[in-house]
């Protein structure tokens, strides 16, 4: 069997049968791409079901009867690919991404929509960028459709912050978050992915025509459904998947309870992926799904962009702990601060009632007294010391000394 012939079954097999069938993922790895399509389009030892889809796809093709229906197939693909500027790349080709047959792993549940995971046979792209090599430093970012504007704000920094650090924003380019998150990361001139759940020539949804487009430009629009397809919704729920397959983490920024971006984050914990969200409002809709995300087991909350990449990134990629802002006694040891909380605002008192107060020796008060003073935090008086009115120190000036 020839790379070629291998190439063209598996993109006949591609449009036959809806992405994601187990059925014929199985008889792919057990039989290869080539008796599996015989298999499929003679109904040789297969269910009834995958039977009558495959015998409605070839009728609808025109090619009922054939002896060449792979090879037919696959040249009108090849065509129908170079009329809009796109191209198909299978298990066969150098650019398709070995992460997405880690799909076989995920496992079989009594929902039909979340059993059909196997992964991709073939996928049409259309973008400057190489699929695998545009995967290996990748996350996604996805959500609810009616996003709040805390919504919108957090997946446009997220999406920028990602791209700016040398990170590929996937998402699925629907209304809300998703679209937000591309805008981020075209914003910052970064890489962007779109996985969409229509053919290659669709621009859905039609409000998002416009990044869409841009992306299939500068970034990658990617898709197992061949042109004319429309988007259904099962299909958003198959298409979640790859998003997921397709990345080192998946982040869901809104959700609502029943969102289907939570399936997205089901299906990254299923192939090990990092499973992110960010905390809401606990009054607010959109965050609802969020909320019942993070009660899941080895769900990471995340809140920056710098804590995205310690979850994903390589060892080492750690966030920076967030500090509060800083106060002029932050300069001072234990010692001080104890000697400091020891004076009085308006009466002056000496160092030894100081002393008394605080807790300290005499000569500790004595010793301390004269730093303060010299800080700006005590003023020295005839009759002992008292609190400044503004305490003039800062971190800066006292580590120049």
């Amino acid at each position: 069997m020839s790379t070629g012939e291998e190439r063209a079954a598996r993109m006949a097999l591609g449009v036959l049968v809806e992405p994601g069938s187990r059925e014929l993922g199985e008889l792919v790895r057990a039989r290869g791409p080539l008796e599996a399509l015989d298999r499929v389009v003679h109904a040789d030892r297969i269910s009834s079901a995958l039977a009558g889809a495959v015998h409605a796809r070839v009728k609808a093709a025109g090619v009922e009867g054939s002896l060449e229906v792979g090879a037919q197939l696959a040249e009108r693909m090849a065509e129908q690919a170079e009329r809009h500027g796109a191209r198909i790349i299978t298990a066969a080709d150098d650019e398709w991404p070995v992460v997405l047959d880690h799909l076989v792993r995920a496992s079989r549940t009594g929902n039909v929509l979340r059993r059909d995971t196997d992964p991709p046979l073939c996928v049409w792209l259309r973008g400057p960028l190489r699929f695998a090599e545009t995967l290996e430093r990748s996350v996604s970012v996805v959500g609810a459709r009616a996003i709040t504007g805390y919504g919108g704000y957090v997946a446009s920094e997220f999406g920028y912050g990602l791209a700016e650090e040398g990170w590929t924003v996937v998402s699925g380019a629907a209304l809300g978050v998703d679209v937000t998150a591309h805008r981020g990361a075209l914003a910052s001139g970064g890489p962007t992915v779109a996985v969409m759940a229509c053919g290659i020539d669709k621009q859905y949804p039609a409000a998002n025509a416009a990044v869409i487009e841009q992306i299939g430009a500068e970034g990658l629009l990617v898709t197992e459904w061949p042109p004319g397809t429309e988007p259904h919704k099962t299909r958003f729920l198959t298409r979640n998947r790859v998003i997921a397959a397709a990345t080192k983490g998946t982040v869901v920024v809104e959700a609502g309870s029943r969102s289907g971006a939570r399936s997205t984050l089901a299906y990254a914990r299923l192939l090990g992926r990092s499973a992110m969200a960010v905390p809401g409002p606990i009054n607010s809709a959109m965050s609802v799904g969020c909320h019942m995300e993070l009660r899941q087991e080895n769900t990471v909350l995340v809140t920056r962009v710098d804590e995205i990449i310690e979850a994903i990134g390589s060892v080492g990629e750690l966030a920076l702990p967030i500090k509060g802002a800083g106060r002029p006694e932050d300069v001072l040891d234990p010692l001080q601060a104890r000697v400091l909380d020891a004076v009085r605002p308006r009466r002056a008192t000496t160092a030894e009632q100081i002393a008394a107060v605080a807790g300290v020796s005499g000569r500790d008060a004595r010793r301390s007294l004269p730093l303060l003073v010299e800080l700006g935090f005590v003023t020295a008086t005839p009759d002992g010391y008292r609190l400044s009115s503004l305490p003039q120190a800062t971190i800066g000036e006292v580590e120049e000394r």
